[in-house]
């Protein structure tokens, strides 16, 4: 036969369903009464917000505890608890929100960027993120080069993201989370979005995603400055950037206007990565600069920066059974480098911050 004793025993682990503390903390089990000759039970539960779906989760839990526990029909009101008794106990009822895009978000967005394709961009991208992975930073990486993405194919990715919760979980693959357009086309199939429908697909792997605390988000954005790249540049305020170009004039030329729009949006640039800036015979060690040279000097005067550091010819060691065509291990030259690099991409944001 239940009693209110055996009423509260029963109800006082559910939790509110919007601050998750439970009835029995807040004292929110009220007016319990039993008769006993029909065994109904009614109860008043108070919780931080009434005339919610939570709140008919939350009765239709309390109604299937007390019938287990021997109730025939239960009866139950709410209430809201009081605003008085909420700030005595330090409930805040309009947290900050959270999320990627929030203020108080601590998560340091870099965008990797370049004034033309065929540059290296994505392999710096995947690359970075490996390595600040390496360092034991938490890191995200999203393949916003919606139109030309690589970053799967590069990495060796072979699954797709699933869905948890209404959230897509990324694939993890050295460490980083991995979102990119890749996992949601068919076949290789070409995109003919037009920009509002990029930048929703863009705004889905901000808000859409199962990102966990990071300590880094990079973004392989596309080249030049379309409009995936003025979509990053309004969502991200506070958005640092790489410019990655070649040691060509011509490159360097290009990937000035990239550096520009990050500039004039109030982008953070740390620096100038200046790929492909010459290959290294292994037989004589002589270098040859095959596209020339300056180029990434001049853009990082050009854009008041530094060179990061530069990248010269060169292809992985391929392991044939973890196959990751564009990840250099930590102990290959270029490995070296880019752990050079990342270290430089801590140290510059950790001041910063």
């Amino acid at each position: 036969m239940l009693t209110e004793n055996s009423v509260i025993d029963v109800l006082k682990h559910v939790k509110d369903p919007f601050i998750h503390k439970t009835l029995g903390e807040m004292d929110a089990i009220k007016e319990i009464s039993i008769k006993n000759e029909k065994n109904h039970v009614s109860v008043k539960i108070l919780i931080t917000k009434t005339g919610t779906s939570e709140q008919l989760k939350l009765q239709t839990e309390i109604v299937q505890l007390l019938k287990e526990a021997g109730a025939s029909t239960v009866g139950i009101r709410f209430g809201e608890i009081p605003k008085g008794k909420l700030e005595q106990m330090k409930i805040d009822m309009n947290p900050k929100e959270k999320g990627l895009l929030s203020e108080n978000n601590e998560t340091t967005f870099i965008a990797i960027a370049s004034g033309k394709g065929g540059v290296g961009k994505s392999t710096v991208s995947v690359n970075l993120a490996v390595s600040l992975a390496r360092m034991g930073k938490k890191v995200g990486l999203i393949d916003a080069d919606i139109y030309g993405f690589s970053v799967p194919d590069m990495m060796g990715i072979t699954t797709r993201p699933t869905v948890k919760d209404d959230k897509i979980i990324p694939v993890d693959r050295f460490g980083v989370k991995v979102v990119s357009m890749g996992f949601f086309v068919e076949d290789n199939a070409p995109i003919i979005w037009r920009g509002p429908m990029l930048g929703k697909m863009l705004n889905n792997f901000f808000n859409e995603v199962e990102w966990g605390e990071l300590d880094y988000l990079l973004l392989d954005l596309p080249p030049g400055t379309g409009d995936v790249a003025l979509d990053v540049h309004s969502m991200l305020p506070a958005c640092k950037e790489i410019i990655v170009t070649t040691p060509h004039p011509t490159a360097a030329f290009v990937a000035a206007r990239a550096g520009s729009m990050a500039i004039r949006t109030e982008h953070e640039i740390l620096g100038v990565i200046e790929n492909m800036s010459y290959f290294e015979s292994k037989v004589t060690g002589e270098k040859e600069y095959v596209f020339g040279q300056g180029g990434g000097q001049k853009l990082a005067e050009e854009l008041r920066t530094e060179v990061l550091g530069q990248l010269p010819l060169g292809q992985p060691d391929w392991d044939e059974t973890d196959f990751a065509p564009s990840i250099y291990q930590l102990e290959h030259k270029i490995g070296k480098i880019y752990s050079e690099i990342t270290e430089k991409i801590v140290m510059l944001t950790t001041d910063n911050k």
